[in-house]
């Protein structure tokens, strides 16, 4: 009797052991179309995160740098080229520091992975309620002088900012304040100039 038993449970399991190479026979197909569906989302997800990541990393350089920048202007103003303190700190100006000194400044800033001919700097010198008036106008025999100690010197620095994978669809318009078409990242600061 124990050896019938035995018997009927080598067959069942042999029948079993058959059809399951035959349920993974069936399955095969099934798996390679799972796998499939999901190693696209898997890629989908990490070229999301690398792209986005990128944009992240463009719009820290932008905001960065206008501060950097707005902080550079202020230190460099008008008063610079008589005051000697301004003199001889090696990345600093020895006058008053005019669009194009911050334009350079901006450029001469840029890391890697960021398109320096894509980065746009606007320097404009604001007059503020506050401001002095020889930023305006002339004051005795000084004539007006926008970027003189005590005045406001604003910098904006925009990026056109493409992805580098083709998921999202490229940007091709142009939007102020960027020159270039792409998603504009931009960041404006404002500083008083101290010299």
């Amino acid at each position: 009797m124990a050896e019938k038993r035995i018997e009927m449970h080598t067959i069942r399991n042999s029948v079993f052991l058959t059809r399951a190479k035959v349920w993974r026979r069936k399955d095969c197909g099934a798996t390679l179309l799972e796998y499939a569906f999901i190693a696209v989302l898997l890629m989908l997800i990490l070229y999301g995160i690398m792209g986005f990541g990128h944009a992240l990393y463009a719009y820290h350089f932008v905001n960065h740098v206008a501060k950097e920048a707005t902080r550079w202007a202020a230190v460099n103003g008008s008063a610079c080229s008589l005051d000697t303190s301004c003199n001889g700190a090696g990345y600093m100006n020895n006058g008053p520091a005019t669009a194009t000194d911050i334009n350079t400044y901006v450029q001469n800033h840029i890391p890697p992975g960021i398109v320096a001919s894509s980065v746009n700097t606007a320097a404009t010198w604001p007059v503020m309620t506050n401001s002095p008036t020889i930023c305006s106008a002339a004051v005795g025999t000084q004539p007006a002088t926008p970027n003189y100690p005590g005045c406001t010197v604003q910098v904006q620095v925009a990026y056109a900012f493409n992805f580098s994978f083709p998921l999202l669809p490229a940007s091709s318009t142009t939007t102020a304040p960027c020159t270039q078409p792409g998603f504009c990242l931009s960041s404006t600061s404002r500083m008083i100039i101290v010299h």
